[in-house]
């Protein structure tokens, strides 16, 4: 498999037309019904906020998917839509091409989101009251799923190990006892697995994912394995889709993807769930039954079938120019905020900050990045109590926007080096975050 990162070359090799993708442009995204632009005051923001918080891009989708939509557009009718054969053919060329997985068609389940599939796996898996597995810190609609569903968390908190001053060697591993263990004492029916994992960026190796998948075969545990992020992978890394490492785990594992983080489609509801094992497959679409939902949305099935089928240039041209603005990111830290740790990625483009060297954790440090840089971020605490001294910052933005960010944090931080000692507002301490 060629890498994602020699495909732009080798297309130019081959002497292949492509379309060239101007990712430094700017394009104005308020007054768009925008949740990431327009929804700062009713969400307690200021207005004036610069937004680098929610998971979705700040760069327009293939011409591809473009022309495809505006085809559909131009018809005008709307109807009742399913899904055909080129649609099944392109989503499951893309997993085989890209992810070393030959899929079946009737394993597809199609959801309008992956936090959807989620709380169709938990409420299909398991009953009120039963234990279910995370990993925090993590992405904190796997909590708010299994609470809201009247079931148990259980937190294997991974391991965080760094070492003071070298942004590159910060990184998390996992707790292999404490994971078995609480399968164990908890009777863990399910483990909610996020690969890659959000907010920390990792990309699990074979041999972590393999131990993962020992330890659930042994007790029994079903893994629903979240890898919406599968197709953004740094260099020098390989994503591995959970249910390929062993046979025998395909048989217990629903393996979450979609086509909303890899092209921008997030507004389009579509999501595609492989299911190998029948009986789990039965299961889940009863839940998905009990919901009303059948029919995708008519133009997200034009979006996910073009962005799988002709979407391949636009992607690689943007992973290049993702690794670029990483790069800049960890340069800027190094050289002009060094009490800011990068905690190195190795997937994802949503990029997990150390800022435990600032002295200011949880609701205080969210209220420093708001009201002292200007900045709105995601605040480690909503990926659980282990990210408290953490932000999450989403780089699929033009250059100038992350340079305009990192400018206002570096002197929110200059202002604390600066003689204004720790920053202080008031809150409650009871205020639980």
């Amino acid at each position: 498999m060629v890498s994602c990162y020699g495909n732009i070359q080798l297309l130019k090799d081959r002497g292949l037309s492509m379309t060239t993708y101007n990712f430094d442009k700017i394009t104005n995204r308020k007054g768009t019904n925008c949740l990431k632009y327009d929804f700062a005051v009713e969400r307690g923001k200021p207005a004036d906020v610069l937004p680098l918080w929610v998971a979705d891009m700040d760069f327009p989708v293939s011409e591809e998917i473009t022309k495809s939509l505006h085809a559909a557009v131009e018809h005008g009718i709307y109807g009742y839509t399913q899904p055909k054969d080129a649609y099944y053919n392109a989503v499951m060329n893309w997993m085989e091409r890209n992810h070393n997985w030959k899929t079946e068609r009737e394993w597809i389940v199609k959801t309008p989101g992956v936090v959807f599939a989620l709380g169709a796996a938990v409420k299909a898996f398991t009953d009120p009251g039963d234990a279910i597995l995370i990993q925090n810190p993590v992405y904190y609609p796997f909590t708010n799923i299994i609470r809201d569903n009247d079931r148990r968390v259980v937190d294997n908190t991974l391991i965080y190990e760094k070492t003071a001053g070298q942004s590159g060697d910060n990184g998390y591993r996992i707790d292999f006892e404490d994971f078995e263990r609480k399968l164990e004492q908890e009777h863990i029916k399910l483990f909610i697995l996020c690969n890659p994992h959000n907010p920390v960026g990792r990309v699990w190796t074979v041999e972590e994912l393999q131990q993962l998948g020992e330890i659930c075969l042994r007790h029994h545990v079903i893994v629903v394995s979240d890898e919406i992020h599968n197709d953004f992978v740094y260099p020098g890394y390989e994503h591995t889709v959970f249910a390929t490492v062993d046979p025998r785990f395909a048989e217990f594992t629903v393996t979450c993807t979609a086509p909303s983080k890899t092209f921008n489609l997030a507004g389009l509801q579509i999501s595609n769930i492989f299911i190998p094992n029948e009986k789990l497959r039965k299961a889940f679409q009863t839940e998905i039954d009990k919901t009303g939902y059948d029919e995708p949305n008519a133009l997200g099935i034009v979006a996910c079938e073009a962005a799988y089928r002709a979407g391949e240039d636009w992607l690689d041209q943007l992973r290049a120019y993702l690794l670029q603005n990483l790069n800049f990111l960890r340069e800027y830290l190094q050289e002009k905020i060094p009490q800011i740790h990068l905690v190195e990625p190795e997937g994802t483009y949503l990029v997990w900050l150390d800022c435990s060297e600032l002295g200011i954790t949880g609701k205080e440090l969210d209220q420093f990045i708001v009201d002292k840089a200007g900045l709105w971020l995601d605040g480690g605490s909503m990926f659980g109590p282990s990210g408290a001294a953490f932000q999450r910052v989403n780089i699929a933005c033009p250059r100038a926007t992350l340079q305009l960010a990192l400018d206002k944090l570096k002197t929110a931080v200059d202002s604390l080096k600066c003689g204004f000692g720790r920053f202080r507002e008031t809150v409650p301490e009871n205020d639980i975050y």
